[in-house]
């Protein structure tokens, strides 16, 4: 079986050759030798040529003879949750929905994230005694990584 260190040994190689702010966000090996590495960029989107590049540099290193493999370099999708505190740190000031570890929703603008945790501006309206209409309250919750089960951006076309 391929080691995964090696696999994340040669990303790294060719991301830091690259100049751009380019990490590993995930790395797979199945049983059958599928690697599958998926790759971000701290400022802006990946393009088909990192995933190229990195794919290339793993492929060519890698002995097809010792091994058989299939490889797959991809960037991190806009569906797919985020997983590293860097992703969340790119995407402050987009929207957010978490489900949370200890069962619960929460969604909201992401304002700030850092190394330990996140925080989101929520809104909601709330019913205020003698009045008719309900009133917008918004309200920042801080987030740590451990308890987030899951967070993936809002996709809007606005």
């Amino acid at each position: 079986m391929i080691a995964k260190s090696r696999v994340q040994e040669l990303a790294e190689q060719r991301m830091e050759e690259l100049g751009k702010p380019l990490y590993v966000v995930d790395i797979t090996i199945s049983s059958a030798n599928h690697i599958f590495v998926e790759i971000d960029n701290e400022v802006e989107s990946v393009s088909i040529e990192d995933c190229v590049s990195v794919s290339r540099n793993i492929e060519h290193n890698l002995d097809r003879e010792a091994e058989d493999f299939q490889l797959e370099v991809s960037s991190a999708g806009l569906d797919k949750p985020l997983r590293d505190f860097r992703q969340f740190k790119k995407n402050v000031g987009r929207g957010l929905k978490v489900k949370l570890t200890e069962n619960g929703k929460v969604e909201g603008k992401l304002i700030e994230a850092d190394e330990s945790q996140i925080t989101l501006e929520t809104e909601r309206r709330e019913r205020v005694e003698g009045k008719k209409k309900k009133i917008k309250v918004i309200e920042n919750i801080v987030l740590p990584y451990e308890k987030i089960g899951e967070a993936k951006v809002v996709i809007s076309f606005k």
